[in-house]
């Protein structure tokens, strides 16, 4: 009943496991001690019982956690870095890894095996053998904070949510035409000016540098990359409003509020804008400690196929030369001279349209690899149903939570192999998205299926994915993580296709 489905769970017919008042959890190994305080926390906050942490052999009835070689899932001794194994007894409870982020990852599952709530007086478990690892080494949510500003503390809850489901990069929306959300030391304006409102004249607000590298240490505590994005060269109208130096004409357009794209762009070959990247760019690299800045590239329709070429080409060697691996969206597989290794974001759909796989492939040629976002069926701003009032419907169709479960990155793009997939991630745009109560409402449950696709192992060759990917089932485990939803203060849409347990006042 865990979401994502673990690669191999053996339950047991064994007497269940009682975490008493007396239960601690022990430790052994470099960063159990941490991994070990946040358990604590979530089993205080989720099932009302206080934990103590000790550095030594467990006792009967305790929690143990272990991080060293060959504690991972594989017999063979190749432990994956996010592999765990898990084994509940009447004894105790053992989690181990040969990395803190395995043992982190073991965590998230014990949350879900355990009761949400202390209802009488036994939280049980019921004994089990897990063994667990990753499919993809990169699984992702976008929160655009651009169109619609996040505080800190509101971007920590949902780094907090999208622990639990076991996902690994946190891709933030920094900049767009509606917003500027990081302050630039050596370009103050930009927060100032640019960061001072948002989609639909919504308040303004931005990230300190100090606030931004407490969230970074936020999110990497809970094995949680960063991945900033500076969208360039278009959705740049709040920088192009906060310098006039940065406009042709030396005059600075209106702040901008709407949802339009394509209508802004920064200059290719200035000597200015190239000083403006060259600088945002090594001020947000100096912020992140992870590998990747993202450098958007979509939908630059005020922006000639020559000068996309060469403002992204000068642009993504900024990115090498300050020691980050270029992201961008699929746009930029029309890019011929590219560095190196970059990453390419596929946002087509899930059947590729007009010439969206090859660009996706030209990461590949490019020695890089792919994430797959499908916009019909990982958008996270796509409505549920028609008629929905948040969320826009230009894909067509609603994305159900079936939408979002029931696909494959391997089968999307022929011609892309799982070795040439780095992994999915799921987006959340805001142009309708104003607050946090409504990203969640719209990020859960579908996340859970992304999540899954993302970590559980892929369906054989030979099944097809309608047969594989077991909806009914699927949402049955959905259903029991709402419980953990509910514990944590965390929105869900209660979809039709879940049997939503009752609750007192639901």
């Amino acid at each position: 009943m865990v979401v994502p489905r673990p690669v191999r769970i053996e339950p047991s017919d064994a007497s269940p496991f009682v975490l008493g008042s007396a239960a601690r959890i022990s430790v052994a190994g470099t960063g159990a001690d941490a991994i070990a305080r946040l358990l604590s926390r979530y089993v205080a906050s989720e099932a009302g019982r206080e934990l103590a942490v000790v550095d030594e052999p467990p006792a009967f009835g305790d929690i143990a956690i272990v991080i060293a070689p060959g504690e991972g899932p594989h017999d063979d001794g190749s432990d994956s870095d996010e592999g765990y194994t898990l084994e509940v007894a009447a004894e105790g409870v053992r989690i181990g890894a040969a990395t803190p982020a395995g043992a982190f990852w073991g965590v998230q599952t014990l949350r879900q095996l355990l009761p949400a709530a202390d209802t009488g007086d036994l939280l049980t478990v019921e004994a089990v053998r897990v063994h667990d690892h990753p499919r993809y080494a990169y699984r992702g949510a976008m929160l655009d904070v651009a169109r619609h500003y996040f505080t800190p503390d509101e971007v920590r809850r949902f780094i907090d949510a999208i622990a639990l489901l076991k996902v690994n990069h946190l891709h933030l929306h920094l900049t767009d035409d509606q917003g500027w959300r990081l302050q630039i030391e050596s370009w103050p304006e930009l927060t100032r000016i640019g960061g001072s409102t948002g989609s639909d004249g919504s308040r303004g607000g931005f990230y300190t540098q100090d606030e931004f590298r407490e969230i970074v240490a936020y999110a990497a505590a809970r094995h949680i990359t960063v991945v900033p994005e500076i969208d360039m060269p278009g959705h740049t109208n709040a920088a192009l409003a906060s310098y006039p130096e940065l406009n042709a004409d030396g005059v600075a357009p209106p702040l901008y509020t709407g949802a339009q794209v394509g209508f802004s762009t920064l200059r290719t070959g200035d000597p200015t804008t190239q000083r403006f990247v060259r600088d945002v760019v090594r001020e947000v690299a100096g912020l992140t400690p992870g590998p990747y800045l993202h450098i958007g590239g979509d939908e630059c329709l005020s922006t000639t196929e020559a000068d996309f070429a060469a403002f992204l080409t000068d642009a993504a060697q900024v990115i090498v030369a300050n020691g980050k691996i270029p992201v961008g969206w699929q746009e930029l597989g029309k890019v011929e001279g590219m560095p190196a290794g970059t990453i390419g974001q596929y946002w087509d759909f899930t059947t590729p349209r007009g010439n969206s796989a090859e660009l996706a492939l030209a990461f590949v040629r490019g020695g890089g690899a792919v994430i797959l976002s499908p916009s019909n069926a990982a958008y996270l701003d796509i409505v549920y149903e028609d008629g929905d009032p948040i969320g826009l419907d230009w894909t067509g169709t609603p994305t159900t939570l079936g939408a979002s479960y029931v696909w494959d990155p391997a089968r999307v793009i022929p011609g892309l192999g799982e070795a040439h997939i780095l992994g999915v991630e799921a987006p959340l745009w805001t142009e309708t998205v104003a607050t946090i109560d409504e990203v969640e409402d719209m990020v859960f449950p579908r996340l859970a299926a992304i999540a899954e696709i993302g970590w559980s192992p892929a369906p054989s060759d030979t099944e097809p994915v309608e047969s594989a990917r077991d909806l009914e089932e699927f949402a049955e485990r959905v259903s029991r993580l709402s419980e953990h939803w509910d514990a944590a203060g965390t929105r869900y849409r209660r979809v039709p296709e879940v049997p939503w347990p009752e609750r007192v006042g639901s």
